[in-house]
């Protein structure tokens, strides 16, 4: 019995020489391993940070982080300290969330999505047009997706959330489907068939140097393969390029379509066989799952687009 209340006992003199915002540098070089990276993340100077974690070194009597070349390696204390400590502060920061149950839009500064650029037109225009309904004073970013960096980037909240096709970006990550879509056919052939399909010339989209398209990959696993005469960055582009011939094809989602212009000489056509559906979907890190400040922005944004 004795033990037990020893162990749930708080010695209140130990906080008075302990300095809670020292933590939260820990956390961030522990996870971005970069002094300067953590510092940007807390949105501090390179400066301040080393000195603050300075002053932790002294307070804790370790060394916490060795240089390694460019990165910062934990030493083993902080490998033992670094899960109870983001533990301590996700437990405080329940506590602010609680003090703010009443949250709306006055309360949110800035929105920061990643989204490829091809998708952008689909999500922005009706997200802006939503949020200054709602009188809010936001700033909005739209960043270019990049998929190595989609867990790091939402760890650290350089991003709040990404938009991307569904997929499996792993365990760290949630994710809520956002807008449904599907490939149709764009040319300028008064009609369209399988036939036809496979014996066109085809223009393909990609924002990427090399690899497979998702169209082809899907393609692929039917055991079929179309000609690509042309591989260009932009629907626009090849909206552009399709109005040069009646012999060539463009494989598009309709929803991306609909925010082009395109010529009325182009006809667009449901596919002649099965493709699966596109599926956009919105991401966020799951240790920001119960954040109320992004349980609001979620939640606006899917009510937005259901």
């Amino acid at each position: 019995m004795h033990e037990i209340h020893k162990e749930n006992y708080l010695d209140i003199a130990i906080f008075h020489h302990m300095d809670i915002n020292l933590y939260p540098l820990f956390i961030a070089v522990y996870e971005q391993k970069s002094i300067s990276k953590a510092a940007q993340v807390l949105c501090i100077s390179q400066s301040a940070a080393s000195h603050a974690l300075q002053r932790l070194r002294l307070h804790l009597k370790n060394e916490l982080f060795i240089r390694s070349g460019a990165r910062m390696r934990p030493t083993p204390f902080a490998e033992q300290i670094y899960l109870p400590v983001k533990h301590a502060l996700l437990a405080l920061q329940g506590i602010s969330v609680l003090q703010h149950q009443n949250f709306d839009a006055g309360m949110v500064h800035n929105l920061k999505i990643a989204i490829h650029d091809e998708i952008e037109p689909l999500i922005f225009p009706k997200l802006i047009h939503h949020f200054q309904k709602l009188n809010s004073d936001i700033e909005f970013l739209s960043s270019k997706l990049d998929r190595k960096m989609i867990i790091s980037d939402l760890a650290t909240q350089q991003t709040d959330f990404v938009i991307d096709l569904e997929q499996d970006f792993g365990q760290k990550l949630c994710n809520k489907r956002l807008v449904e879509d599907r490939f149709v056919v764009c040319t300028q052939l008064p009609e369209m068939s399988k036939e036809l399909y496979f014996s066109a010339q085809h223009i393909g989209v990609s924002s990427r140097r090399s690899g497979v398209l998702l169209e082809d990959i899907y393609l692929n696993r039917q055991e079929l393969v179309r000609k690509i005469f042309l591989r260009c960055q932009h629907y626009s582009t090849a909206l552009q390029v399709l109005e040069q011939s009646d012999q060539f094809i463009l494989t598009i989602p309709k929803n991306i379509l609909d925010n082009l212009h395109y010529s009325k000489q182009v006809q667009v056509y449901e596919l002649p066989f099965e493709l699966p559906a596109l599926n956009l979907a919105m991401y966020w890190h799951k240790d920001l799952d119960k954040n109320i400040r992004h349980q609001f922005l979620r939640n606006e944004i899917f009510n937005l687009f259901s």
